[in-house]
This record gives C-alpha cells, structure tokens and sequence, in this order.
C-alpha cells in the first residue's frame, strides 16, 4: 500500500483536496482527526488521564472533555510544558496514524497533515503532494474562514515551514489559486497518475 502525503499551509485548501480524493473513493487518514481523536475520553491511549494528572482538573470541561482553549493557553505560556505535552502524545499520533494507514484498502491511501514536514512524517509516506496558494491569497482564505485577526494568521504562518521549503520537498503541486472545480480537475489527473504508478 503506497502511502501519499498530503499537506499545505493554513488556508491553502488541503482540506478540499483531500475532499476530492475521497470523492474518487481514497482513504484518508487525518492527522488532526487522529491528535483529537487520541485525548478523547474514551480513547484506550489513556492520554486524558496523563494530561490531567499533570495539569490538574482545570484542564477538564464539565463535560469531562479536554479543554483545548485552555491547554492551549497553558502551553504558549511555557515552553516546557509544550515539550512536555509533545513528549506525550506524538508518539500516540503517529502510533495511531500509522495503524489506521495500515488498515486502508485501495490502490494508495492519503496522509493529509499540516505539520507534515515540520513533524518530519516524510519517513512514512511514497510521495508527497503540496497543495500550494501565493501567500497574499492563503493570508486572505485563512483570515475569511477562521474569523481571525491578519497578525494570528500570520504568527501560524511563522510557525509552519515556508512557502518555498515546502514545493522544494514536494513530489506534486496542485495550484489551488483557481476555484474548487479547477482543484477538484489536478485531483482527478493526480489520482490517474498515482494509479498508474502503482501499477507499473
């Protein structure tokens, strides 16, 4: 099973990509999904438990669930708790990630995770494809989805590798500056090449 990478910066559109892969019948494992998925309460990971063993109870909704808002807030504070949390739950991520890869049936499977290359993922997939905006237009995208100010944005920007560090790893670009038919058209031309390969 041929294991393709998919990411982008914030707001370049990999979320639709990964869409239209589904749409031509492609597993994809998400890694965001997957980092959720592993500090759910019910998850066997045991990762909640840890993490309010070290945070303490304020880390808890009165659900029972994680307080993303306030871990978040906990983390950014202090560098050493990051590290911290890092430690814990990458290593599950993956764990998770990779068993859920190995479950998927088809002629390739999709990776889709932001941090790819900063999370150095590389190592587990065959091929990587970058979905890739100018910067002006992801800024623009980034700010209109998430309601947020041009100054966070742009510090999420800082925290990812750059534009150009990103088409240098990649394998395939698709140019998503276009409207969603025009991604979804490269998506159906990628998916014939990435079966061909397979075959050959």
């Amino acid at each position: 099973m041929q294991i393709i990478g998919l990411t982008g910066g914030i707001g370049s559109g990999k979320s639709a990509a990964a869409k239209c892969f589904k749409a031509l019948g492609i597993q994809v494992v998400d890694a965001d999904v997957v980092a959720r998925e592993v500090v759910e309460p019910d998850s066997t990971s045991g990762a909640l438990a840890q993490i309010t063993a070290h945070f303490g109870q304020q880390i808890l909704t009165d659900a029972g669930e994680l307080d993303r808002a306030k871990l978040r807030q906990l983390i950014f504070a202090d560098a050493s708790e990051k590290q911290w949390l890092n430690a814990l739950l990458h290593p599950l991520i993956r764990q998770s990630l990779l068993a859920q890869l190995e479950a998927c049936q088809g002629p390739y499977a999709i990776l889709e995770a932001p941090l790819l290359i900063e999370n150095q993922l590389q190592q587990y997939i065959s091929k990587l494809v970058v979905v890739d905006v100018p910067e002006a237009l992801q800024l623009s995208r980034a700010m209109s989805r998430d309601n947020n100010s041009e100054a966070q944005i742009r510090s999420i920007m800082a925290a990812q590798v750059t534009r150009s560090v990103r088409l240098a790893e990649a394998d395939f670009v698709l140019d998503n500056s276009g409207d969603l038919g025009q991604l979804a058209q490269q998506v159906t031309a990628l998916h014939q090449q990435l079966c061909n390969m397979k075959l050959n």
